[in-house]
């Protein structure tokens, strides 16, 4: 359902484990009133026809069956109806969107087709003539916008892969010369590449980055502001995957595609783009119990029950539901993207099934059980440990591939430090008992990733430590236990290869501090 290059993937893992600069204490843990300092207007549930008992049934089918979420925002009737992040997730922080971004890229297309400045039936080779091949082949020449727009270009599978790892790190030349095996408009794949193109093309005809050249025309006007969006060698926006935004900044999106377009009585995008770009454009399967399976439009899936949606690897979602007249977005760290859109019609639609109610006790247990989200956390030991041998000592880690030479624990209080050496220097993780703090860490490489850490005692001996990459999907859970010699392990909740991380190994060094 999504791929990610090899650049984008190691500056995701980089938010991977461990060091630290300017650590503080979190601040951001999420109370009711301090969602809604935001431009979306805030209402009760019940006021827009939305039962809090069915919202509450959602949590506990998301927390119990599928776990991982990070953010959901609900809006019905133009309003936001409940909200809720997974501390140390925040309102304020952004998110990793992966293939959500494509329903972005999609929309600047749709802007620069009303401005006149291509059509989707123009020949994709046409935009590069320096950098497509001598002699295209035939089903190259037929390749038009539209069918990077539908993923039908003709390829036998995803181009993302080969294309990154162009030699002369450009990845226009590279998609232009590799085999189109089908006819385009005939085969539907799933493809990253293609998406990267359309961004190329609007790069190629506005001589601006797609970041830049929306920003005037949907980001600002929807007040989305600190957004990023990773590019390639070249400098061009990857298109398909790398945007950053915060949760209500999805919500924004997927509301003015419900609005048709319109934004506060201004026109956005053309309502023509938004009726086609949601539609189903071409068959993507037959199984009628899966939201993949729903047709395909302009770099949006449609889903059963009518809705349509925008989504990204390990559960971004923004999930428009126009005969509810709703908006749900979601950020998360799930294997089981389906199992979440499963949570959403079982209790949500529901949910919305009636019209104005009256406030009742569902409505406080609500709004009290929002206040109280939090990422899962291991269970801790009812006892402090009647040891802590493996404190304030510095043990030698045997040889590793992740390069990490020593490690050294303290306690102060409620405050933990691991400090982990690499032959580049120290790193360290703080992390709090009772509550996150928040860092940054540049061991895995640049750029740094931010991180909130918290540690518990397992057993006497076992010590865990969280460490939420909080721009992220990726959490991390760092397992060290004590005895002859100390180990530590880790794993990760979600990743595009093996989570299991290796299991290090080390012995007191009597020779350092």
């Amino acid at each position: 359902m999504d791929s990610l290059h090899k650049l984008s993937r190691r500056q995701a893992l980089a938010t991977a484990i461990a060091g630290t600069a300017a650590w503080f204490l979190d601040k951001e843990a999420i109370g009711m009133n301090e969602q809604s300092n935001s431009g979306l207007a805030r209402t009760s549930p019940g006021s827009v026809g939305v039962a809090s008992e069915g919202v509450l049934r959602f949590l506990d089918a998301v927390e119990e069956k599928v776990g991982g979420l990070h953010s959901f925002m609900l809006v019905r009737h133009g309003k936001v109806a409940a909200e809720g992040w997974w501390r140390p997730y925040a309102p304020r922080s952004p998110h990793m969107l992966f293939s959500l971004s494509k329903s972005f890229t999609s929309t600047a297309v749709g802007l620069a087709v009303s401005e006149g400045r291509l059509t989707v039936e123009d020949r994709v080779v046409d935009f590069f003539p320096e950098q497509a091949p001598a002699s295209p082949n035939a089903n190259l020449r037929a390749m038009r916008v539209k069918h990077l727009l539908t993923m039908t270009t003709g390829h036998d599978q995803d181009t993302l892969d080969r294309t990154v790892r162009a030699n002369d790190r450009n990845w226009v030349r590279a998609f232009l010369s590799l085999p189109v095996e089908h006819e385009p408009g005939t085969h539907f794949v799933y493809n990253s590449g293609a998406t990267y193109m359309l961004s190329a093309i609007i790069q190629k005809l506005t001589g601006t980055r797609l970041l830049d050249y929306l920003t005037p025309r949907l980001f600002a006007p929807l007040g989305i502001h600190g957004m990023t969006w990773e590019t390639c060698p070249m400098g061009i926006d990857t298109g398909g995957w790398g945007l950053s935004i915060k949760t209500e900044d999805i919500a924004r999106f997927g509301l003015l595609y419900l609005q048709q377009g319109l934004w506060r009585g201004r026109r956005i995008v053309p309502a023509e783009w938004i009726e086609k770009a949601t539609a189903k454009q071409v068959s993507n399967g037959q199984d009628p119990n899966s939201d993949w399976a729903q047709g395909y439009g302009y770099q949006f899936w449609r889903c059963r029950h009518g809705a349509y949606r925008g989504d990204g690897a390990f559960g971004q979602y923004c999930i428009v539901m126009p005969e509810q007249d709703a908006i749900l977005a979601i950020t998360s760290g799930v294997t089981d993207m389906q199992a979440v859109l499963n949570a959403v019609w079982d209790h949500l639609l529901p949910a919305m099934s009636m019209g104005k109610t009256k406030p009742a006790d569902a409505d406080e247990r609500l709004r009290r059980r929002l206040a109280a989200l939090e990422i899962p956390l291991p269970a801790s030991a009812t006892n402090a440990p009647a040891t802590r041998k493996i404190l304030d000592q510095t043990y030698r880690i045997t040889t590793n591939d992740r390069g990490i030479t020593a490690a050294r624990l303290t306690i102060e209080g409620d405050r933990l430090d691991l400090m982990l050496s690499t032959v580049k220097g120290a790193h360290r993780i703080s992390a709090g008992e009772r509550q996150w703090v928040r860092g940054t860490t540049s061991l895995d490489g640049t750029p740094s990733a931010k991180i909130a850490s918290r540690w518990t005692w397992t057993d006497a001996a076992t010590l865990v430590l969280t460490i939420a990459y909080y721009e992220t999907p990726f959490v991390r859970t760092m397992t060290i236990r004590s005895g002859d010699e100390i180990q530590l392990s880790w794993r990760d909740n979600v990743g595009f290869g093996p989570t299991q991380g290796p299991s290090l190994t080390g012995k007191v060094d009597r020779h350092l501090p």
